[in-house]
């Protein structure tokens, strides 16, 4: 592997149309597949396989063993029922009980494993929802939202998020209108913003890298060296973990 990229998992987001392929569609933002390429990484876009919305976790394990490290992406939100939370809100949007089972068990796995991890935004919803946490439905519609909003948020000195943009207060780029309610057992908050919004967390007990953001960082990567800076420490410690 010498002289090779990371091998970076990064699983598909289903999509109902794509206009260059006519039909239904696995897809990844293409902002987000170059941030890894910049980084030096292989973004590798895989299938969520969950049949019946539960994925077998020895498959994954398997499927996972190949690669490097793992970026688990924005998209829709999460069933409520995956983590206790009653009736969906009407806010609650493309769910997919198949995409939320493989996420759910890629997470687990994945920390488990010891195997390099990023998690943006959905991604880190996910790794909460795995580790028993809540999630808080609606923040309470357009006036209180992440929506298309660019913000500071204030990050913990010395936390892995810090070492990897390299600074403790950062613009960020958001779109989100659920946020972390209860955090997931073992997890640490290390970034808020000005709201009290959860915005990044980490696991001290896990036994590879791993950070989550609730903002875009691949948004504005590509002119912001704090927001390369997260993909660039994953392709770093998926190198290093080789």
């Amino acid at each position: 592997m010498t002289g090779t990229r990371p091998l970076i998992a990064v699983p598909a987001r289903f999509s109902a149309t794509t206009s260059a392929l006519r039909f239904a569609a696995e897809v990844n933002a293409r902002a987000l597949v170059e941030a890894v390429w910049r980084a030096g990484g292989e973004p590798a876009t895989i299938h969520p396989h969950a049949p019946g919305g539960t994925a077998d976790p020895t498959e994954v394990a398997a499927r996972l063993a190949r690669f490097d490290g793992v970026l688990l992406p924005g998209g829709g939100d999460l069933d409520p029922r995956r983590y206790g939370g009653g009736p969906a809100h009407t806010s609650v949007y493309d769910v997919d009980g198949e995409q939320d089972g493989f996420d759910l068990e890629l997470a687990r796995r994945a920390l488990d494993s010891g195997q390099p991890l990023l998690a943006v935004c959905r991604g880190l919803q996910v790794v909460n929802t795995a580790l028993g946490g809540t999630l808080e439905q609606d923040m309470g519609g357009p006036d209180r939202d992440h929506r298309h909003l660019t913000h500071p948020v204030a990050l913990r000195p010395g936390s892995l998020v810090a070492r990897a943009t390299g600074t403790e207060k950062t613009e960020v780029s958001c779109y989100h209108h659920q946020r972390v309610d209860r955090l997931g057992t073992g997890l640490e908050i290390t970034a808020t913003a000005a709201d009290g919004t959860v915005e990044a967390c980490e696991l001290p007990t896990a036994r590879g890298w791993f950070t989550a953001v609730q903002w875009h960082p691949e948004d504005t990567a590509h002119r912001d060296p704090a927001q390369q800076g997260l993909l660039d420490a994953l392709v770093r410690a998926a190198h290093e973990g080789r």
